[in-house]
């Protein structure tokens, strides 16, 4: 079978109602939409949740809690992942960044203080949690906020 002999299993597309052309086609006049009321009207119809006037559920559930939409999210390193580096580099996000260590900066990248850290690095980031300053400087290398 190659595939300019494939074909479309028979009855698997139908044609699209062409509604209010004319009362010979069987959906004229009123186009398949009855005679009165709210949907038979153009612009008819309800919004999505309504519930003929009962409270609709997005509303009868309680609300809980707080979003903070100025929030800045910060991308998390451990320090244990900078072991990755040669020993003396200068780590800096573009660096995480491309060694697939962050996905993407956000709006900017911590340095977390999980793990041990076993190579002198120069790390710049934006934040740094006070056991990754300490266990840095314990493998002998420099922390620098950007």
């Amino acid at each position: 079978m190659k595939l300019h002999e494939l074909k479309k299993p028979e009855g698997s597309t139908h044609h699209d109602k062409r509604v209010g052309r004319g009362s010979g086609s069987g959906l004229g006049t009123t186009s398949g939409r009855g005679m009165n009321g709210q949907n038979s009207r153009s612009g008819g119809g309800t919004r999505l949740g309504f519930e003929g006037g009962q409270m609709p559920l997005y509303r009868r559930t309680p609300k809980r809690g707080f979003t903070n939409h100025w929030r800045k999210d910060y991308v998390g390193v451990n320090v244990e992942a900078l072991n990755k580096f040669e020993d003396g580099t200068t780590v800096t996000p573009e660096a995480l960044v491309e060694a697939g260590l962050a996905k993407g900066s956000g709006y900017g990248i911590k340095i977390l203080g999980g793990g041990e850290l076993k190579k002198k690095l120069t790390v710049q980031a934006n934040k740094f949690t006070n056991s990754a300053l300490d266990k840095i400087a314990e493998a002998g290398g420099k922390a620098e906020v950007i």
